[in-house]
C-alpha cells in the first residue's frame, strides 16, 4: 500500500510515544501518550481531540462494560478514569486494582486486551527495557489479578484470537511472538508462534481483523503487517514513520484503521502522529472489562 493512501490525523498532536488506541462506543477514538502521562480522544464525526494529563506513566485504556468511565494501566496498577470532553481536567481517577507486592518497583503497565468474558489481560515491563521483568497478568471482574507468565523485557500486544481460543503476546526487544492456548481463564504453555526477522524491526502492538487476520505493528519497521495463521506476510501497510507503536479498528462499520507511532528518540517529520488508512478488511469490536 503507498504512503500517500495513509493519513495523518494529528497534525496538532505529537506523541512521544503514542499507544494502546480504543475504538469507543461513543464514537472516538482514544489512545495515550505513555511519555507525556496523557490520554487523547478523537472524535471520530468532527476530528476534533482533547487531552488529559494523568499523574503517572499510562500504557492503556479500556471501557468497562457498565459504561462507567475507562479502566486505564498505570505505573502502579489499573485505575478508573471518568473523562469529559468538555473539561480540560479528569473528572476523576480512582484506584481498581493494584499491581502484586512483588512486582518489581522498576516496572509499569504497558498493554492490554479484554476478553469475551470481560477479564483483562495485561503485560508490565521495566521503564529501561534492559531486563526481563515484565509479566503478562490476568484481571478478573472481581478485581482478583494472577501473574500467568514471566521475563518480558517489553511485553505488548496482547491479541485474543476472535474465536477466543488463542492469545497472543510478544516480547518486543526479542522480536517475538508468542502465542497460548486460550480456555477461559485458563492459559496453556507459551509457544514461539514467530521471530521477527532482522530487517523487519521489532513486534510491538497486535489487533486481530474479523478474518482472523492477525495485525502486528513494527518498531523500527515503518509499517503494520497483516499474518496469515501460518505467520505469512499476507500484505503489509508501509508508514511515514519508523516508531509504529500500535493499531485498531474502528468507523460505524470498523473499516478504518488507526495507527499509532512514536517521537521519542528520533528526529521524522512524522514521528509521534496518528495515521488513519483503509486496510481492505474489516474489525472487530473491542471487548469491554466486567468489572
Amino acid at each position: 500500500m503507498r504512503l500517500d493512501d495513509v493519513q495523518i490525523i494529528s497534525r496538532n498532536r505529537c506523541d512521544q510515544l503514542g499507544e494502546g488506541p480504543l475504538a469507543a462506543r461513543d464514537g472516538s477514538l482514544y489512545w495515550v501518550d505513555i511519555i507525556e502521562q496523557r490520554i487523547n480522544r478523537l472524535s471520530l464525526a468532527d476530528r476534533t481531540v482533547n487531552s488529559w494529563i494523568m499523574p503517572e506513566m499510562v500504557g492503556w485504556v479500556i471501557e468497562r462494560r457498565d459504561a462507567s468511565g475507562l479502566v486505564a494501566g498505570f505505573r502502579s496498577g489499573v485505575k478508573v478514569v471518568v473523562l469529559d470532553p468538555a473539561s480540560p481536567t479528569p473528572v476523576s481517577i480512582e484506584p481498581l486494582v493494584d499491581l502484586p507486592a512483588d512486582e518489581p518497583a522498576i516496572n509499569r503497565m504497558n498493554d492490554a486486551k479484554a476478553d469475551r468474558d470481560g477479564r483483562l489481560w495485561a503485560g508490565t515491563m521495566p521503564v529501561s527495557c534492559d531486563v526481563p521483568a515484565g509479566s503478562l497478568y490476568r484481571i478478573e471482574a472481581d478485581r482478583s489479578i494472577e501473574r500467568m507468565d514471566n521475563g518480558y523485557h517489553v511485553a505488548n500486544g496482547p491479541a485474543i484470537s476472535p474465536d477466543g481460543r488463542w492469545l497472543f503476546h510478544t516480547n518486543t526487544v526479542l522480536g517475538q511472538i508468542y502465542r497460548f492456548a486460550l480456555d477461559g481463564a485458563t492459559l496453556g504453555p507459551r509457544e514461539l508462534w514467530l521471530q521477527f526477522e532482522s530487517d523487519w524491526g521489532h513486534p510491538d502492538g497486535m489487533t486481530f481483523d474479523a478474518e482472523g487476520g492477525l495485525w502486528v505493528a513494527h518498531w523500527g519497521g515503518s509499517r503494520v503487517s497483516r499474518f496469515d495463521p501460518d505467520g505469512k506476510v499476507e500484505r503489509a501497510i508501509h508508514v511515514p514513520a519508523s516508531q509504529i507503536t500500535s493499531m485498531t479498528f474502528a468507523g460505524d462499520s470498523y473499516d478504518r484503521m488507526f495507527i499509532t507511532s512514536a517521537a521519542d528518540g528520533i528526529d521524522e517529520p512524522h514521528g509521534g502522529y496518528l495515521f488513519e488508512v483503509d486496510p481492505g478488511v474489516k474489525g472487530l469490536p473491542p471487548h469491554r472489562f466486567a468489572g
